[in-house]
């Protein structure tokens, strides 16, 4: 009897196929932007947690009121289109409440739903946080 055959144990990827890929990142005025949101957030007791994560053509920033739990707010940075820079969207769990070409055209609404202290007034009732 044959033992059953191994799985390879590594993905051999050529070099110009991983440079073609489309890679997004935040930069450091744009972090500097969302961390300036999260530390008054989080001064206020409001967020807890936040995660940094990069997928194919997107870069995201997503922030949590309990770390166990799913994103209360999140920052998609898509990859260049037709303008140079990407495109914004801000999500509350899972609804878009904005989108923009700039960073600060979709946080102007979460800024001043923070300010005040109030939801953002585009999430359905039955998505916001009590």
């Amino acid at each position: 009897m044959q033992p059953p055959p191994r799985p390879p144990m590594a993905t051999v990827t050529r070099l110009s196929d991983h440079r073609r890929q489309r890679r997004v990142f935040f930069s450091r005025a744009e972090l500097d932007q969302l961390l300036q949101i999260y530390s008054r957030q989080v001064m206020r007791g409001v967020w807890r947690d936040y995660a940094i994560d990069q997928r194919d053509g997107t870069a995201t920033f997503s922030v949590f009121r309990h770390s166990l739990e799913s994103p209360l707010f999140t920052v998609v940075k898509s990859a260049p289109g037709e303008s140079r820079h990407g495109t914004y969207a801000l999500l509350h769990r899972r609804v878009r409440l904005a989108a923009g070409s700039t960073l600060p055209d979709v946080l102007v609404k979460l800024e001043r739903a923070v300010r005040t202290g109030r939801r953002p007034v585009a999430a359905p009732a039955m998505l916001t946080p009590n």
